[in-house]
């Protein structure tokens, strides 16, 4: 494997794995299936568009992201969501509605079309004597760390032992105290901005349009059904598995074949092994 393969792989498994952990957030702590996850980060990549078109400088372009993805979650949960939880087939049918009316929605507002952004950060940097994008390499430090101090915020804190409770008995964590409705909507809101900020990241390395969502929501849950629910632990297995055959796959042949490979991948688990490799206890 060349350096700029594995530099390559990557990026790849960053940005798989910051796209993945809305959706792992929303499905493994609240049992939503989020058909409209896609839509989320399709919202947060159109985050530069609405800067622009509003005249706001650039490094308002993170505070756009945020505040729309939050907006629109926390409709969405007070007035569909928060009615949903803990019902899987009945909440995949109404966010794949709610899906199909944020794509009609922004299409209504931007177009049909694909847009780009510039990047952010120009240049490149070098890695152990190999130039490599300085957007690239920034994002791979930045969501490195993030998945660690998010780590040790989830076996440390407070929240985080009181939605472990809320997941496993929330009638008990009810009794003993904990606003599970309140935690609830913590919890669907945050996973919808994380989705929303992965979008923002991948904005200046793909085509922005309405229906680019669909392909971050098809990979997301593969991450999903072939790592488990409800650890990291899990999300980092998947994303491994999906990101790195993918990519793999993808360098020796073409694009074809890694989607054809974690299709047949993702059936398997569903079929023989449906709770995932890693089920958190």
């Amino acid at each position: 494997m060349t350096p700029v393969f594995l530099l390559n792989l990557m990026w790849q498994l960053s940005l798989l794995a910051v796209v993945t952990l809305g959706l792992a957030i929303i499905f493994g702590q609240l049992r939503i299936m989020n058909m409209a996850h896609g839509e989320f980060v399709m919202i947060g990549a159109y985050a530069p568009i609405i800067t622009s078109t509003l005249g706001l400088p650039n490094w308002m372009q993170l505070p756009v992201c945020i505040a729309s993805v939050a907006l629109v979650a926390l409709i969405l949960e007070r007035a569909i969501i928060r009615h949903l939880y803990g019902r899987l087939f009945d909440s995949l049918l109404a966010t794949w509605g709610i899906s199909i009316l944020l794509r009609e929605m922004v299409e209504l507002a931007f177009g049909r079309g694909f847009q780009s952004v510039p990047l952010p950060i120009s240049g490149t940097v070098s890695w152990i004597g190999i130039d490599y994008p300085a957007y690239r390499s920034v994002i791979i430090g930045v969501i490195i760390l993030l998945f660690i101090g998010l780590t040790i915020w989830y076996k440390r804190s407070l929240v985080a032992t009181r939605i472990k409770a809320m997941v496993n008995n929330p009638e008990l964590a009810q009794a003993v105290g904990i606003n599970t409705v309140s935690l609830s909507r913590r919890c669907f809101v945050f996973g919808c901005i994380s989705a929303g900020l992965a979008g923002l990241i991948i904005a200046p390395t793909a085509q922005i349009s309405p229906l680019m969502g669909l392909d971050y929501l098809i990979r997301s849950f593969f991450v999903v059904v072939v790592g488990g629910l409800g650890s990291l632990e899990g999300l980092a297995i998947g994303v491994g598995l999906i990101a790195g055959s993918q990519t793999l796959l993808g360098a020796l042949f073409n694009q074809t074949y890694g989607y054809i490979f974690v299709l047949v991948l993702s059936i398997l688990f569903l079929w023989l092994r449906p709770n995932g490799i890693y089920r958190n206890s």
